[in-house]
């Protein structure tokens, strides 16, 4: 049983599992061994294609105890957080590239576009992460140059399967995550799994209740046809929370659980009820086809009080007991319905053979945005809503918000795509692939009933190469060019133009070599144009003008021994612009050359994992050592430096018998003081002291 655990996470971890890996070794026998067709993908497995992809599966989500997706993509060394608008959304760049800061990043979900409003996602229903890197955007649509994430949720089974687990931590932390499946009858299956929390975290008077549901039923309507239904549902209720404020680049003067918001104001919600409908049909033993429909409607709401950024309205830099802020109140709402259709497989020409992906996809995205602000006059010392940092008071009155946004959108896109992986020889092979995208959009501002449209059509091709040097080593370099739709208006109330991007890799990935090491490394260069920043004063987003990002990524798993692996993951990515830029909103410079937000050069981490007996029981023992570099904390001051940090985790776990299971866990074992993210030196997010919680979990 620990050998083939350990197998497993030793291939799920480095982003070369393969549908069609390994078909002899009968210590592995549980992995999946027959090609499955992916959106977007194809007869073509991950392996054969010109990209780096780390997979995260579900068994190494459970091995490290984690239940947030956030959380899941740091085991990814070409991913760091972002600002998440206060705590309400997951935000992260790959390899230095991020959308617009003011919305949530983007994702696929089965293949599907997960636009609009998603909370911090739950892991429950995650079977594994793909996080395809470099380029690619291509064949996907509206991706970042620096990679696109697709999460593959569990699917019903036909034998009975479960589990009930139960989390206790400090701060109060309260998890309970669920998870069954079994056959309706011989064509038919189910599955229904979700969590719930409840618990308090280490900013005061912030707490996070959330509930995540995701039933699906898959119908095998014959041998060669099936139909699969998945629906989500998300309620989110949490505070929105700004963090603290740092001045003179006084980091250790911090209190990490400061709270300077109003605890009258209460929570955030966010709300989201999603639907996916997909068929699969084998035409022949060459050829297959899949369709798909899906409907998301998300929404944001509530109200806040936040710490005023302008240093002309802002009082605590000339009387440390008078922060000023503003206070705002969101009702955004999302509609989001998306269809694609396509047909893939092989065919012989000649000596060649062409594995073939043709398809379409559209989508139909309504944004509505309904923002409301209350700030003090520039430079007139109001004090009617400040809070002294050090005594807060929560009985002076607050004011009340009123209209600055006020607007409904509407983003239609048709996309045309076509890919061919063409297998030169056995050893190597060439993919060309194009797609073509129309986009639409149409923006009405309500409050001076004016409307703005723009058409865009967009040719984005993709080239690759891929070498199998021999059976475990492959050698490939890919190019792409992309582009993205920037949702929303700038501080003028004009219209963004969409973001255009290209993208060049070369790199090289193993399996297996010499039975014990797997992983892969890249180098890869990108640039991006009208990329999207915040504007601090404003609250609304302003073009940064061009970007650019190179640098190199690299992952090795080996097997010490037959029970212990040892992870090495490390990037180093130089993310700048490209070109000077004068922010419109504060009059400052940005300098070419300057670097983007949020952003590491180095990022990194050790992992060793080890299976053993305690007790006579199975048992686990894992240590993990988190690396984040210094990075910019804000983009119109150069000299705001986030600190680096480096964090220790540990986790253990022991069967108790064949049912049940204990783990432990903690994370920042040394208590270590550190700095998630930032937006202004004024809204800075302190990460969290030393956490622990334990776990106990029944299967079936």
């Amino acid at each position: 049983m620990k050998k083939k655990l350990l197998l497993s996470l030793l291939v799920a971890s480095n982003g070369v599992i393969a549908q069609d890996a390994v078909k002899s070794n009968e210590d592995i026998e549980h992995i999946e061994v027959n090609r499955v067709w992916q959106p977007y993908r194809g007869n073509v497995p991950l392996v054969q294609t010109p990209q780096a992809v780390d997979t995260i599966s579900a068994d190494v989500l459970e091995s490290e105890s984690i239940t947030r997706f956030m959380e899941a993509l740091e085991l990814s060394p070409s991913i760091v957080r972002q600002n998440n608008s206060g705590g309400m959304f997951d935000s992260f760049a790959i390899r230095g590239f991020s959308g617009d800061e003011n919305n949530p990043s983007g994702y696929l979900v089965n293949g599907f576009n997960s636009r609009g409003y998603n909370g911090n996602r739950n892991t429950a229903n995650i079977e594994s992460i793909e996080v395809m890197k470099g380029p690619g955007s291509a064949l996907y649509g509206q991706g970042e140059p620096g990679g696109t994430i697709n999460i593959i949720t569990k699917k019903p089974q036909f034998n009975e399967q479960g589990y009930v687990q139960a989390t206790l931590g400090n701060y109060s932390k309260k998890q309970f995550e669920f998870d069954y499946t079994n056959a309706l009858n011989k064509e038919a299956a189910y599955r229904l799994n979700g969590s719930y929390e409840d618990s308090d975290t280490h900013r005061d008077h912030v707490s996070i209740e959330s509930l995540h549901l995701s039933p699906s039923v898959l119908w095998n309507i014959s041998d060669d046809t099936s139909l699969s239904y998945e629906m989500e549902v998300l309620d989110q209720k949490k505070p929105l929370d700004r963090g603290v404020y740092i001045l003179n680049n006084d980091f250790d003067g911090v209190k990490a659980d400061a709270f300077y918001g109003d605890i009258r104001d209460g929570a955030h919600q966010v709300e989201a009820l999603g639907h996916q409908l997909v068929l699969n049909h084998k035409l022949n033993d060459d050829w297959h086809l899949l369709t798909g429909f899906a409907y998301r409607d998300s929404s944001f709401k509530g109200v806040s009080s936040d710490t005023e950024l302008s240093g002309g309205r802002q009082l605590v830099y000339s009387d440390e007991n008078l922060l000023s802020r503003q206070r705002r109140a969101r009702d955004y709402q999302a509609l989001d319905v998306s269809a694609r259709f396509e047909l893939s497989g092989e065919v012989k020409l000649g000596s060649l053979t062409h594995n073939i992906l043709v398809g379409v996809d559209h989508y139909n995205f309504d944004i509505d945005t309904d923002y409301k602000v209350w700030r003090t006059a520039w430079g007139s010392g109001d004090t009617t809503y400040t809070i002294d940092p050090s005594n807060p008071d929560y009985t002076q009155a607050q004011p009340e918000p009123v209209q600055k946004t006020l607007t409904e959108e509407n983003q239609k896109g048709l996309g045309l795509y076509a890919q061919d992986l063409i297998e030169l020889t056995e050893k190597s092979k060439v993919l060309v692939g194009v797609r073509v995208d129309k986009f639409e959009q149409d923006i009405l501002n309500l409050r001076s009933d004016e409307a703005q449209s723009q058409e865009q059509t967009e040719f984005t091709p993709r080239l690759g190469f891929i070498y199998s040097a021999n059976d475990q080593v492959n050698l490939y370099t890919s190019y792409a060019e992309g582009f993205r739709p920037n949702p929303g208006l700038d501080s003028n109330r004009n219209a963004f133009e969409p973001e255009e991007t290209k993208s060049f890799e070369i790199g090289a990935k193993w399996q297996d070599v010499a039975g014990r090491f797997s992983g892969s490394i890249a180098l890869f260069d990108a640039q991006k144009t009208n990329m999207l920043t915040a504007e601090p004063d404003t609250g609304l987003s302003a073009t940064l003008g061009e970007v650019e990002s190179q640098g190199i990524d690299f992952q090795l798993t080996t097997e010490l021994t037959d029970n212990t692996v040892l992870e090495l993951a490390y990037a180093y990515t130089d993310a700048k612009t490209a070109n000077d830029v004068i922010n419109a909103d504060w009059g400052v410079p940005i300098p070419k050359g300057s670097r983007l937000i949020n952003i590491a050069d180095h990022i990194g981490h050790v992992s060793l994992k080890h299976y053993t007996t305690l007790f006579g029981k199975a048992s686990y023992l894992g240590a993990t050592v988190n690396y984040v570099g210094d990075r910019l904390g804000e983009t119109t001051d150069a000299n705001f430096i986030l600190p680096s940090y480096t964090l220790v985790n540990l986790s253990a776990s022991i069967e108790v018998n064949d049912k049940v299971s204990m783990k432990f866990d903690i994370n920042n074992l040394f208590d270590k003081a550190y700095f998630e993210n930032s937006y202004h030196k004024l809204w800075t997010m302190p990460g969290s002291p030393t956490t622990y919680s334990a776990t106990i979990k029944y299967q079936f």
